[in-house]
C-alpha cells in the first residue's frame, strides 16, 4: 500500500484556521502517513503537532516558512524541514521577523481605514483583527475581516479593492543568511512553490542553479500551482542538480477549494519523498555562506 504525505501545512500560529493538534487528527482521518507543519516565521505549534503525532501515528516535521528576499525577487518563500525548532537563537529571529509583520499590519490598517473612510465606509477594527490573528498577522487575516464585515465579497476582491493598493513594504531575510541559517539549525532548505516566483523557465532555471550553489537542498515540485509539464521541468532539474523533491498542499484551512494531503484534488505525494530529506538531514549539511542582516525591502 503506497503511503503518502504533505509536506506544506499551516495552522492558527500564522496564517491558517486550525489548531497544529487539529490538523494532526485530520491528517490521521485522510491516512496520511506524515506531515510537516510549516507556518510563516512561527515555530510555535510544532510541539503540539509533535505531540498529537505522537498519540495517533502521524509521523510530524518540525519546519517553517521564510519569506525571502533575492536579487530584484520579493517575497520568494523558502521551507525548513527537520529544523531544531527550539534553537533560542532562531526563535529570537522569528519574534522579531513578527514584530516587524505586526507593525506592517498595524500601518495597512491605518491605510485601508483611511480609503474606507473616503468611501463612506466602516473602519475595520485592528483589535479585533489582531483576536483573530491570535499569533502572526497577516494580509490574510485582514482580508478575511474584511469579508466578514461586508466590505469585499471574497478573500481575492478584498485582496484586489484593498490590500494591494494599501500595501506597506515587508520585512525578508536575505536568501543568504535564510540558507545558512536552515542549515546552522539542522535543516534542510526547499524553495516553496517555484512558479510563484516566475513562469519563465529559463529565468528559473537560472535562478535555481544560482540558489544551488548558495545551499539550496530542494524544490517544491509538486504543489497546487503545478500542471503536468511544471512538474516534469522541475523534476528534471531535481535530478540535474541532485535537489531533493519535495511536495505539499500549502493548505491554510480556509480555502474552498485547497483539501490537506490532497490540495486541489490531485495532489499525491509520495512517503518516499522523505528519505532523501532525512539523508540530507544526518548528513549535517551545512552552508559555508556567512550570515548576514536581515534586510527590508
Amino acid at each position: 500500500m503506497k503511503q503518502f504525505v504533505d509536506l506544506h501545512i499551516h495552522t492558527y500560529h500564522s496564517d491558517g484556521v486550525y489548531a497544529p493538534s487539529q490538523l494532526v487528527a485530520m491528517a490521521a482521518e485522510k491516512g496520511l502517513k506524515a506531515i510537516a507543519i510549516a507556518d510563516h516565521d512561527s515555530v510555535s505549534g510544532v510541539d503540539e503537532a509533535l505531540e498529537q503525532g505522537d498519540r495517533l501515528g502521524v509521523e510530524v516535521i518540525p519546519a517553517v516558512e521564510l519569506s525571502i528576499g533575492f536579487r530584484d525577487f520579493h517575497d520568494i518563500h523558502l521551507l525548513g524541514y527537520y529544523i531544531d525548532h527550539k534553537d533560542k537563537c532562531f526563535t529570537a529571529q522569528l519574534a522579531e521577523f513578527r514584530k516587524a509583520r505586526d507593525r506592517r499590519g498595524k500601518a495597512i490598517v491605518d491605510k485601508i481605514n483611511s480609503k474606507l473612510a473616503s468611501e463612506r465606509k466602516a473602519c475595520i477594527s485592528y483589535d479585533e483583527l489582531i483576536d483573530m490573528a491570535q499569533e502572526s498577522l497577516s494580509r490574510l487575516h485582514i482580508a478575511r475581516l474584511l469579508v466578514s464585515k461586508g466590505l469585499a465579497r471574497h478573500v481575492q476582491d478584498a485582496f484586489n479593492r484593498y490590500l494591494h493598493p494599501c500595501d506597506v513594504p515587508k520585512r525578508y531575510f536575505p536568501l543568504q543568511e535564510a540558507l545558512a541559517e536552515i542549515a546552522r539549525i539542522g535543516g534542510v532548505s526547499v524553495l516553496a512553490h517555484p512558479q510563484s516566483i516566475t513562469d519563465d523557465r529559463r529565468v528559473m532555471n537560472t535562478l535555481v542553479r544560482e540558489m544551488k550553489v548558495m545551499g539550496l537542498d530542494g524544490l517544491e515540485v509538486f504543489n497546487n500551482l503545478c500542471f503536468k509539464d511544471d512538474m516534469i521541468f522541475l523534476e528534471g532539474l531535481c535530478r540535474e542538480l541532485d535537489l531533493a523533491m519535495t511536495g505539499g498542499s500549502d493548505f491554510h484551512g480556509y480555502e474552498d477549494d485547497v483539501q490537506l494531503g490532497i490540495g486541489r484534488g490531485a495532489l499525491a505525494v509520495a512517503y518516499h519523498l522523505l528519505e532523501p530529506l532525512k539523508a540530507r538531514t544526518a548528513q549535517g549539511r551545512r552552508s559555508s555562506v556567512p550570515a548576514q542582516r536581515a534586510e527590508v525591502t
